[in-house]
């Protein structure tokens, strides 16, 4: 299985925020998202997971 990442770094924030999150893809959605409300100050919503769904990325392997 593939893991995927939330990299904070890849969208502006006022607070230069430099998190990324790795795991599986339900951990890191459920992670990136209580990140989002509790640091970024984001509404828990549908969308905002949606959101936080569409910018995740597969981890990549270094050989």
């Amino acid at each position: 299985m593939t893991r995927k990442v939330a990299d904070c770094r890849r969208f502006p924030s006022e607070s230069g925020c430099t998190l990324t999150i790795a795991g599986e893809e339900e951990e890191v959605l459920r992670a990136a998202t209580d990140h989002a409300v509790a640091v970024h100050g984001h509404a828990d919503s549908p969308e905002l997971r949606e959101q936080v769904r569409g910018m995740l990325e597969d981890e990549k392997v270094h050989a």
